[in-house]
């Protein structure tokens, strides 16, 4: 995460918009008193989505297992090998 002081974010805003849509990368702004975070809409709507999809423990497990299974599945690598060729 990238992290620039409000006076630098202020001269440069839309290059600070570019970046965080072009690289997928937050930015995280501070002043003297609080801090705030810029990220993309994209990302921000991902994270809401994601939120959302695990807010019941029923669905969150589902999720879960569908990860599992699939990170099982690509771990496994099935070769035929024909010894006659």
């Amino acid at each position: 995460m990238k992290v620039t002081t409000y006076s630098n974010a202020r001269s440069n805003f839309r290059k600070i918009i570019d970046i965080v849509n072009e690289d997928c990368e937050p930015y995280t702004i501070t002043t003297n008193t609080h801090n705030a975070v810029i990220l993309s809409e994209h990302d921000y709507n991902s994270m809401i989505e994601t939120l959302y999809l695990q807010s019941t423990p029923a669905n969150a497990e589902r999720l879960q297992k569908a990860i599992d299974e699939s990170i099982d599945k690509n771990n496994l690598l099935q070769v035929e090998i024909d010894l006659d060729a």
